[in-house]
């Protein structure tokens, strides 16, 4: 971030309604990526507030009303079912409110080596063979797309015996979409072909998606989603273990006091273990939680810290942001989850 406002430029918004696009200006930035939401969350935290709704989840021309953080966090206010869900992202059983698009995935929009009709064969074949490619584009001018030479359309010029001039070793007709088309409906095509050529609203080729650049994307989503389940599973392990139904009656919203940790999101194991949270009723009982627990030899104040941190990062990936999470991000999960394995 290259501009932080003051914790008092902040603190002045308490109270006021302030649309997103506002907020995230703030902070010199217009984009909300895992980067710049985990840091304005933060900033916002170390302020003292928080926004109802979650600035990350919301359109970016809606208003936000700019809160203490003890408003959205605390269980035993009005409202403190909603409160526990606006404070970990997303409510139970919210799915993606976006659409991912093929434009989403950096191979779409990364640019793409092609030839001109007027190349010779061994050109593009060398091409491929330097780059590793299955296939180069035959593109004339800035946008005009004339076809694709594969491997296969190569050899079946061979083996008809025709004259070596590029046009016969190309493949006409080529998949193709635009950057905007929805990412899930194309991938039957994606299989079928092996690749698909993507173009922006210009109609200029920005890239090529093939099935290894779908197989690393899905790798890079799915991952995190495994990590935090069995983080999760994990926390709720130790937790259910050692705590009695009565301290999990404690930080979950009054009508929904069931005692059940399968019951709780990670803010309320936040809550369960911070002994520094505003609510001084749930610091006493935090005290005798991390006492039941028994871990000696665990910094508490860093374990919290961790876990509070596993929990935005869980928002993030809960959202399908449309850019993966970074390496910093993706070993924060990994050392909290060993951390976790040699306690249960």
């Amino acid at each position: 971030m290259s501009q932080t406002p003051s914790g008092e430029q902040l603190r002045a918004l308490q109270g006021q309604m302030i649309p997103v696009a506002d907020l995230l200006a703030l902070f010199s930035t217009r984009v909300r990526n895992n980067q710049s939401v985990l840091f304005i969350t933060q900033v916002l935290k170390d302020a003292g507030l928080s926004t109802v709704p979650y600035f990350a989840n919301c359109n970016l021309r809606a208003d936000v009303h700019v809160v203490p953080q003890e408003s959205v966090a605390a269980p035993e206010e009005d409202g403190g079912d909603e409160a526990d869900a606006e404070q970990d992202g997303l409510s139970q059983g919210t799915l993606p409110q976006h659409s991912f698009r093929i434009g989403d995935l950096p191979a779409a929009r990364n640019g793409v080596d092609s030839v001109p009709s007027t190349a010779q064969v061994k050109t593009a074949t060398h091409l491929m063979l330097t780059k590793n490619y299955s296939q180069v584009p035959v593109i004339d001018g800035t946008s005009t797309l004339l076809g694709v030479v594969t491997w296969g359309s190569v050899a079946r010029m061979y083996e008809k015996n025709e004259d070596t001039n590029l046009m016969n070793a190309v493949v006409d007709d080529p998949p193709i979409t635009d950057v905007r088309s929805d990412f899930f409906s194309l991938l039957p095509m994606i299989s079928e072909y092996g690749y698909l050529l993507v173009r922006d609203m210009s109609g200029r080729i920005t890239g090529i998606v093939t099935t290894a650049d779908v197989t690393e994307r899905f790798e890079a989503t799915a991952w995190p989603f495994f990590v935090i389940g069995e983080i999760e599973f994990r926390l709720r392990k130790c937790l259910g273990a050692a705590l009695e139904p009565d301290a999990i009656r404690a930080v979950q919203p009054k009508n929904k006091e069931t005692g059940q940790i399968t019951d709780l999101m990670f803010n309320g194991y936040v809550k369960l273990l911070d002994g520094h949270q505003q609510n001084p009723v749930l610091r006493e009982k935090a005290d005798l939680n991390w006492e039941a627990l028994g871990w000696t030899l665990a910094d508490r104040v860093q374990f919290v810290r961790q876990l509070d941190r596993v929990r935005e990062i869980r928002n993030m990936i809960a959202h399908f942001d449309p850019e993966p999470l970074s390496k910093k991000l993706c070993d924060e999960l990994r050392q909290f989850l060993g951390l976790l394995r040699q306690y249960s």
